[in-house]
């Protein structure tokens, strides 16, 4: 049961970070994956990559804020597979400045990214996860979500909400043999937050608040995630895994 074989996976925000590492490491454990990204260059590249080392493995350019690409990723799992048993809701954005900085269409953007589009998503593909008979959504949140690490507001409210979407799916698709869980990252090395982490002064105080003193690598977060996915842990559902390196509870 530690393995994903016979498992069908939609990942978003999948060329990337967290959500490229986690399509490598579900491929890798044997699930059949469709991953979605904006960028159609990126897509075709990781599909034509991935399918030449003999991966079950589909890329599809969408915006899951977008509902006709929500539609798209809809008419590939019912032309295709019939059934969904895990749901990734890894694609995020966001923007960093002081609260009063921020138009109305940046602290919208980040919103729709990180807290609608799992959302609709998740309600989308219900009926398919519910036809699996045993399904699991895991979404992305971050650390932010519990306390102030810089990252700007409309990001920490949109992934906090994310952490109250978990708890509340959790319990209403529960009769359904839906799991729906959160992790919630540290600092990661990803393109993301590549801008971050090169700045020395950030980086210090990162590691300074980090009992392991060190930033995480994508793949620390995707090993999670499949976790989360497998069967073994078919009695966790409605939590949240901090994966943080012990900055969380490091008081002083």
């Amino acid at each position: 049961m530690w393995n994903l074989k016979n498992k069908y996976a939609l990942i978003t925000g999948g060329t990337k970070g967290i959500g490229k590492a986690t399509v490598m490491e579900f491929l890798e454990l044997g699930a059949e994956v469709l991953f979605t990204a904006r960028d159609e260059t990126e897509v075709r590249a990781l599909e034509k990559e991935l399918k030449a080392k003999k991966y079950k493995v589909s890329g599809l350019v969408a915006d899951v804020t977008k509902p006709e690409d929500r539609n798209k990723i809809n008419s590939f799992i019912e032309g295709n597979w019939k059934k969904l048993n895990i749901l990734v809701n890894n694609a995020g954005t966001n923007i960093r400045k002081p609260a009063r900085s921020y138009t109305e269409a940046e602290f919208r953007k980040v919103t729709e990214v990180n807290l609608i589009a799992p959302f609709e998503l998740s309600r989308k593909m219900n009926p398919w996860l519910a036809a699996s008979g045993s399904a699991s959504i895991i979404n992305v949140a971050s650390s932010a979500a519990m306390q102030d690490v810089g990252t700007g507001v409309p990001y920490a409210m949109s992934k906090a909400g994310l952490l109250q979407q978990t708890r509340s799916l959790a319990s209403e698709w529960a009769e359904e043999d839906i799991r729906v869980n959160a992790v919630s990252p540290w600092f990661t090395k990803t393109p993301l937050t590549d801008g971050y982490l090169d700045q020395p002064e950030k980086l210090e105080a990162i590691l300074r608040r980090t009992p392991m003193k060190r930033v995480a690598e994508a793949k620390e977060m995707a090993s999670v995630i499949a976790f989360l996915a497998m069967e073994k842990s078919s009695y966790i559902t409605g939590q949240n895994i901090v994966v943080d390196g012990g900055m969380s509870i490091n008081a002083l």
